[in-house]
This record gives C-alpha cells, sequence and structure tokens, in this order.
C-alpha cells in the first residue's frame, strides 16, 4: 500500500480588509515535503498521525505540501494556485497511490475559487481515477460542497469547538480511508443542509449531548462516520451554513436517513444552540456583580481566528471611559507598538498609540502613557499541545490595564501567551480576550466564569445582517422557518 499525505489550511473571512498571501502563509507555517520531521503544530498534526499509523503497517508514504495561514480576506489566486500546483506535482510524481489523505480547513476562497477544497479534490480524483481512496479533514467550520462530497471517498470533520480532537479525527478518517483501500468498506455519503448560519458551543447544552451521541452513533448498524459542519458565518459563498454529513458503509438510503434525522434534530434546537453574546456593557456590569475572579470576557468581534484584524479599540475604549481597574487585555496585533516599546526596554515609560490601524472595524487608535512591564521575542502560546507562535511581544501597563501587544496576528488560546511575560492573571477581576471559543479549553481552568460579548468589529456575530450575495436560500435566525410552509422533514 501506498498512501500520499498533503495539508493546505486556511479559513477565508471574505468580508475581511487583509488580503491572505505568501507572507501570510511563511508566517503560518510552510513544510514542502518535510512536516513530519519537524515538531508538530496545529497544521501538521493530522500528516503525523497518518505517518505513524502508515508506517506501523509498513506501508510506504509520499508527503507533499503543508502549508498553514492565520484567517483572514480571500487568499490571492496566485499564491493557492502555486500550492495547489505543487500538490498536484509531487502527487503525479508519487503515482501510483491506493490511498490519498488531506488536511484541509474546508472554508478556504481564494480569488476565482469559492471552494477551494472541492477544486482540489477534484483535481486529485481526476489524477489517482476512482480506484484510490481519497480522505479529506476539515475543520467544524466548513462549507460541505458537492464537489467535496463526489471528489472525496470520506470527509470527516472535527466534532470539538475548540478543536481539541485533531488527532483524534485524523486517527478516524485513517481507519476509514485504510478500510476502504483494503476493501473492507465501501463509503458513502450522504448531507442534510439545516439551513442555519450561526456559531454553536460543544461545551455546552444541548449541543454537548448531541455531539456525544454523534460520537455514539459511529461504528453502529453499517455508520462510519458522523460529522456536524457548523459552517463560517463570515464566507460569502453559496454553501455557507450548518450541514450534518453521515458516512455508511454501502448503503446510501442510511447515510441519508441519518443525515436528515440529525439535522431535522439540530434544527428543532436552533434556539438553544445558537450562540448568545451581550453588549459590552452588559458584559462589564454582569462581570463586575460576581464576586470573585477572574473573569473572563471573549471579545468575540476582533477574533483573528475568524479573519479580524486584532487591534480593534472598541472594548479598550469602553473600559477607559468607565474607568474600569484591575483589567488584563490582549492580543492586540501592533507590530509598531511592539516595536516601540522593545526599543525603549523593560520598566521605560512612553507615549503610546495602540491598535485602531487596520480600517474602520478596528476603531480609532488609543493613545496611553505605558509602562513597559515585559518583552520577549518568539513568545508561543498552546492550541492543544502545538505551539502557536506569537512573535515579538510585550506586555504595558497603563491606568490599571494590562495589555499584551503582539507581532504576530493571532487569537487568545492560552493563558500562558501572557503569563510568560509575568502577568499574574490570578490576580486581575477581568481578563478580556479576543478570541470565540478557542480560548476556553484554556482558561476555564483558571475563571471564575466565562461571559461572551460582541462589540462592533470585523467579525461581530450580527448573523441576520451579513451581507451575502451568493447564498440564494433563505437561512435561520434571517428567516424563523427556512423551509417555509414545509418542515424540514419534507424537504
Amino acid at each position: 500500500m501506498k498512501l500520499f499525505i498533503a495539508g493546505l489550511d486556511t479559513e477565508t473571512n471574505t468580508f475581511a480588509p487583509i488580503p491572505t498571501g505568501r507572507r501570510a502563509f511563511s508566517e503560518g507555517f510552510i513544510a514542502n515535503g518535510d512536516a513530519t520531521r519537524q515538531p508538530e503544530n496545529y497544521c501538521s498534526a493530522q500528516l503525523h498521525v497518518w505517518r505513524r499509523r502508515a508506517e506501523e503497517r509498513g506501508w510506504s508514504i509520499a508527503e507533499s505540501l503543508c502549508a498553514f495561514a492565520e484567517p483572514g480576506g480571500i487568499t490571492v489566486r496566485g499564491v493557492y494556485e502555486s500550492f495547489r500546483e505543487q500538490i498536484l506535482a509531487d502527487l503525479h510524481r508519487a503515482m501510483p497511490v491506493d490511498m490519498v489523505l488531506l488536511a484541509l480547513h474546508g472554508a478556504m476562497v481564494a480569488e476565482g475559487y469559492d471552494d477551494c477544497e472541492g477544486d482540489i479534490l477534484e483535481h486529485i480524483r481526476g489524477i489517482v481515477g476512482q480506484r484510490a481512496s481519497i480522505g479529506a479533514q476539515l475543520d467544524l467550520h466548513c462549507h460541505i460542497t458537492d464537489a467535496m462530497v463526489r471528489n472525496a471517498t470520506a470527509l470527516v470533520a472535527y466534532k470539538e469547538y475548540p478543536h481539541i480532537d485533531i488527532p483524534a479525527r485524523a486517527e478516524d478518517l485513517f481507519r476509514i480511508i485504510a478500510d476502504a483501500a483494503e476493501g473492507k468498506t465501501r463509503p458513502v455519503m450522504a448531507t442534510f443542509d439545516c439551513r442555519m448560519i450561526s456559531t454553536y458551543r460543544t461545551t455546552e447544552q444541548p449541543l454537548r449531548g448531541f455531539v456525544d451521541r454523534m460520537i455514539q452513533l459511529e461504528g453502529r448498524n453499517g455508520i462510519i462516520s458522523v460529522s456536524l459542519g457548523h459552517g463560517f458565518p463570515w464566507g460569502d459563498v453559496a454553501d455557507v451554513g450548518a450541514k450534518v454529513l453521515v458516512v455508511a458503509d454501502n448503503d446510501r438510503a442510511a447515510a441519508e436517513r441519518l443525515s436528515r434525522a440529525l439535522g431535522q434534530e439540530f434544527f428543532a434546537m436552533r434556539d438553544a444552540v445558537g450562540s448568545r453574546f451581550l453588549a459590552m456593557d452588559e458584559a462589564i456590569d454582569q462581570a463586575l456583580g460576581i464576586e470573585g475572579g477572574p473573569i473572563v470576557i471573549a471579545d468575540v468581534s476582533d477574533n483573528a481566528g475568524g479573519g479580524a484584524p486584532g487591534d480593534a479599540t472598541f472594548f479598550l475604549r469602553r473600559l477607559l471611559d468607565r474607568g474600569i481597574r484591575n483589567v488584563a487585555s490582549g492580543f492586540y496585533w501592533d507590530p509598531m507598538a511592539v516595536r516601540a516599546c522593545m526599543e525603549a526596554g523593560r520598566g521605560a515609560r512612553l507615549d503610546l498609540r495602540i491598535g485602531g490601524k487596520s480600517g474602520v472595524a478596528s476603531g480609532d487608535p488609543i493613545d496611553l502613557t505605558v509602562k513597559v512591564m515585559g518583552l520577549a521575542n518568539n513568545v508561543t502560546q498552546r492550541f492543544g499541545e502545538a505551539p502557536v507562535n506569537m512573535g515579538s511581544t510585550v506586555w504595558v501597563a497603563a491606568e490599571g490595564l494590562d495589555l499584551i501587544l503582539t507581532t504576530r496576528r493571532t487569537q487568545v488560546f492560552h493563558p500562558e501567551g501572557m503569563t510568560k511575560l509575568g502577568l499574574d492573571l490570578a490576580s486581575r477581576k477581568l481578563v478580556i480576550v479576543k478570541s470565540t471559543q478557542h480560548f476556553h479549553a484554556g482558561f476555564a481552568p483558571i475563571a471564575k466564569a466565562i461571559l461572551y460579548a460582541a462589540p462592533p468589529g470585523a467579525l461581530r456575530p450580527d448573523f441576520e445582517a451579513i451581507p451575502y450575495t451568493k447564498l440564494i436560500q433563505p437561512y435561520w435566525p434571517k428567516a424563523e422557518n427556512p423551509f417555509g410552509d414545509l418542515s424540514p422533514s419534507s424537504k
């Protein structure tokens, strides 16, 4: 048996002002066939799993590109095409192969390509033919398209948000594709479009129970895999929205029945599972009313992990205007401010202009007289067990506020991105993180409570007002019943 592995991963906010080009991938991760000979990271974790399992079976392995960029705006056409052609050229050289495993995202958009993953899978299927088995692992926030389903043998999405299950889903996909390649199974897929656009937290009920039951259904009655693709709301593409995908063993009718049943169940829970958010003042007031701390407040509208710039100042301005003290906040993407602090050195006092540099969605810059409390180069924070580079990073203090500024645009994953600079979060009343949900795994153990706030910003979760141009069907919550007069079961 011969296995071909590769990865190409970025999430595209088509409304974001920052193009995703070669430099964005260079700052993320690019490995040209040697990702599994380097330390494991967020992008390469799946490839490490697949190589280990193939080597255990004595199979030969051909490894191609593995590339990741922090979510941002539309990917530059030439960059996407060059990465795709690199993977395809490596595959041609590796032929014949029995299996192809790809670490993709599912919501990557490039100039001229609304469905990059479907495009890649179609080209790969054209090379390997129908004999080989093709599997792709997708982010939970994927757009599941007809082209992806048509050209893959099986698709498997993460089940957890935050994505703590990437290695586990990689194990699932390897098993599924290996069994198919060895003739033990014949995977077939079916999807159900839930016509829902929102964000959903798998850490909360009733979605927690729904995900647990998805897992319990796998391996029974011919069902191989069950995925709930949440969709990525800030992608202006025709297939945006939540979908259930079921993989069954040579029984398409069973896959269709279960995907429809689960999709109907998820739709019925729409009011309970759709994420709720507070206004800034509501979040601050609730947090101040809770005894003890730290109280963690997520600023979901400026999450770099969803393509936002990460330099919005709306929350910072509100804290200053209200005179709120004993607050830590980050991360602010501001290379100019970081450079000034690095030049001044630890302990220095200086006038610093912070944030508000990327456009109207970032608000106005804030001018503060700050003290440089801590600084370091190549600071990392954990996402799961994988390190994420924040670049040169500084901790500055002003007017009772502690701010973390970075040179790499990244969301908050773990407290160590702040504590490595010496900041004691346990002694702070409020900790405001620019993240939607990935912070939860790291911060929940230290938080007295967690609140979610939606100030202005590039990623504001106003799902009824996102200006789609390519989605033609109605969706909840813009329409209470997007299936019209008919129930979802009759569609």
